[in-house]
């Protein structure tokens, strides 16, 4: 009788913790464990930063793999000990059946993001997307409306928001420690090789169909989302001016793009509602550009009236450097990969909100139709909002 009364009043216990914290009584298994990771595409990125980054997480690891090069395949099967789990393109579907498998990680040219992401929201899997989020505006919607139906997490990977370097700037900008926030300016490029040609499969950026513009699209994104953070706002207007010097190699997307965007003044009602304080309520203008014509181009900077905010280099995966009001900062720069997928690891775990939804992705979208719609009409043009 001690016996069976010490199991029953054992078994009440533990029936009452799962009542009253069912999280904390989970968290001895979902906590711990690591969610497998299918990287979709085995180019650079996934070959130097994302599977060295998935050696590294706390909350993740690399599953699987998909790629449509059997050396490729080959070498990351022997490399990582993925045995059955390397697929092709056409077996792509397959991984709704690997049980392995708990995050689809697309990290193909942008032009592929919305048709891998709809079809990853149907194998049931969450997916988290490379930046940009897609070509346009309306598959981006697509995307999110997919992956809604399907009750899975749509992530997309702007790993500049988990940076301790940015993440000082925003604190600073955002707080008021700059005092009135006057205006920004951000920028980013770099030379493309010169034997690059729009009809070589190395050189995909360059092709309209598969990059969906030009370095706006890989790199000037980092400007516009340096901005947006900065301010916490998006911007109302853009106005936007292209210049070029090789006409050939830069016959589908545009070399060197520079383009200003206004961003709203706050009603006083808005602002006590959001509890923005008094530095974010004028109206600001941010100066930013990109280009594919020349390197050294990696900063972002924001201009208060008591002093500034400057990053540079701001972009970089490693090596990043910044200061407050002339003041160093004095931060290291972590895997930057390896924190945003341990932060989407973590919310898909605690099915908690993303720092960085597909609607994240989206208003930077909404915001490129209108800088390259101002870019071809020279006029001024307003941007749609969510």
């Amino acid at each position: 009788m001690p016996a069976r009364r010490t199991f029953l009043a054992s078994t009440a216990a533990l029936s009452a913790a799962a009542a009253l914290s069912p999280r904390l009584f989970a968290a001895g298994t979902d906590e711990k464990k690591k969610l497998g990771y299918a990287l979709v595409g085995l180019g650079r990125l996934s070959t130097n930063q994302l599977a060295p980054a998935l050696e590294k997480t706390e909350h993740a690891k690399l599953a699987a793999v998909v790629s449509g090069t059997p050396s490729k395949r080959d070498k990351w099967r022997a490399k990582y000990d993925l045995g059955d789990h390397v697929y092709t393109y056409e077996q792509f579907d397959r991984l709704a059946d690997d049980d392995a498998v708990d995050v689809i990680y697309i990290v193909l040219p942008n032009g592929l993001h919305a048709e891998y992401t709809i079809r990853g929201a149907e194998t049931g899997k969450h997916v988290f997307c490379e930046k940009p989020m897609a070509n346009t505006a309306e598959e981006c919607r697509q995307m999110i409306a997919a992956c809604e139906k399907a009750d899975v997490k749509l992530g997309i990977g702007y790993r500049c928001q988990f940076e301790p370097h940015h993440l000082k700037a925003m604190e600073t900008v955002r707080s008021g420690g700059l005092g009135e926030l006057r205006g920004l300016g951000a920028g980013f490029g770099f030379k493309m090789p010169a034997d690059a040609d729009p009809d070589q499969k190395l050189h995909w950026r360059l092709n309209r169909e598969l990059a969906g513009g030009g370095p706006l699209m890989d790199v000037g994104i980092y400007a516009l989302q340096f901005c947006r953070y900065m301010t916490g706002r998006e911007p109302i207007s853009v106005t936007a001016q292209t210049t070029l010097t090789e006409s050939i190699k830069f016959r589908q997307v545009e070399e060197t793009l520079g383009w200003t965007m206004t961003f709203p003044s706050v009603l006083e009602s808005e602002a006590k509602e959001r509890n923005l304080p008094e530095p974010l309520r004028a109206q600001v203008t941010a100066s930013c550009a990109t280009t594919y014509n020349f390197g050294g181009f990696n900063q972002g900077e924001a201009f208060g009236e008591k002093g500034s905010v400057l990053l540079k280099p701001a972009y970089s995966y490693s090596g990043l450097d910044g200061s407050v009001k002339g003041e160093p900062m004095n931060l290291d720069t972590p895997d930057q990969f390896a924190v945003e997928i341990d932060a989407f690891s973590q919310s898909v775990k605690q099915k908690s909100p993303f720092k960085c939804p597909g609607e994240e992705g989206l208003r930077d979208l909404l915001a490129i139709e209108a800088i390259y719609q101002a870019a071809e009409t020279g006029r001024r043009v307003e941007v749609a909002q969510l």
